[in-house]
């Protein structure tokens, strides 16, 4: 049995790539603190930005949730039950951190008693 090594990539390549986001982030981040820092900004604006910080978990969770890699893409129901629990603790508490913890510790403890 023959195994083929994994193919690199070319250095410039990845070199470019990686200064080109670096670039992209400062610049991101440039336009916000540099220019615009020290200006007040409208009251719509910053009632949008508000929600911004909200929208990152959910944004990072939800496709664990809907397609979990454990079970190759198809939706679990251990997966959607700790969703709804740490999602109704959330939202009963207005606790982040509780609702997390309580999402993680399910999910072991569901894990543990299942298997």
């Amino acid at each position: 049995m023959t195994s083929t090594a994994p193919a690199l990539i070319d250095p410039v390549i990845l070199w470019t790539a990686i200064i080109g986001l670096a670039v992209g982030s400062f610049a991101l981040r440039f336009a916000f603190i540099g220019i615009v820092g020290g200006r007040a900004m409208p009251d719509w604006l910053m009632r949008h930005l508000r929600y911004t910080a909200v929208a990152i978990i959910p944004a990072l969770v939800a496709p664990l949730v809907a397609w979990p890699a454990p079970t190759g893409g198809t939706p679990s129901p251990p997966h959607v039950a700790v969703a709804a629990l740490t999602l109704a603790v959330g939202y009963l508490t207005k606790n982040v951190l509780l609702a997390m913890g309580t999402g993680a510790g399910s999910f072991v403890l569901l894990l543990y008693v299942s298997g």
